[in-house]
């Protein structure tokens, strides 16, 4: 459990695997040994994803599970601000790289929710993520430069496949989000990275709409073999 939505207790906080390993320069799916700082997957040689890289300090596991579980269904939103501190030290740091080639900071799109989704649960749990991550790392935020118009339902027990396929043409850009992200690098922020076919999806986008480059940012991901279409995902 986390203790009041400030901390970890220490039998969870044991239970944390942090992602700070060798992995795959792009996906940045873990390696069993160091291959090199440009190495790629099998996965992503054979199909370059649409983002350029992928910054996630935590798998998902049983202690990263309750903290996701707690602000989505327990609607313990102050558990936000938790989750958005460990995610702040890798995105402050490609942010400054990025803005250090570019001369302009990244901003921040939190991964939208279907009007329906948002009026059940109150709340978007990705972008009070982005709000916190821009609050402690002073980047710009476009809260709204992303639509989801058409809702694509539980993605439970649904595979790589199935899930790109429900989220093909779920999401547009909003009605000013496009002098938001035309000519950036755009910092997609998000709860959990499982299969990158929401971020695929999202990332198409906002490249169509101008953006220069996409980056994916998430407190946790699901750690598969790469060539693995598994079922046991967490929801959306």
């Amino acid at each position: 459990m986390v203790q009041g939505d400030t901390g970890f207790c220490p039998d969870c906080w044991a239970g944390l695997r942090f992602l700070n390993g060798p992995a795959c320069a792009r996906c940045d799916t873990p390696f069993d040994v160091a291959q090199g700082e440009d190495a790629l997957c099998a996965a992503c040689i054979a199909e370059p994803p649409p983002y350029d890289r992928v910054i996630v300090p935590l798998a998902y596991g049983a202690a990263t599970r309750d903290v996701v579980m707690r602000l989505k269904y327990g609607r313990r939103v102050g558990t936000a601000r938790l989750m958005a501190r460990l995610m702040v030290p890798q995105l402050a740091e490609l942010a400054a790289a990025s803005e250090a080639v570019t001369g302009r900071p990244v901003v921040l799109v939190p991964v939208p929710l279907h009007r329906w989704r948002i009026w059940w649960r109150g709340f978007n749990q990705a972008a009070l993520l982005a709000q916190h991550l821009a609050d402690a790392a002073s980047l710009p935020l476009a809260i709204d430069a992303l639509i989801r118009h058409r809702s694509t339902g539980s993605m439970r027990g649904r595979g790589k496949k199935a899930r790109a396929r429900a989220v093909r043409g779920a999401f547009s850009i909003g009605l000013h989000g496009g002098d938001a992200v035309r000519g950036r690098h755009i910092i997609l922020v998000d709860d959990v990275f499982t299969t990158g076919a929401t971020a695929a999806a999202v990332t198409r986008v906002l490249m169509k709409a101008g953006a220069v480059k996409v980056s994916i940012c998430a407190f946790a991901r699901v750690v598969v073999h790469a060539d693995a279409d598994q079922d046991f995902l967490p929801p959306h």
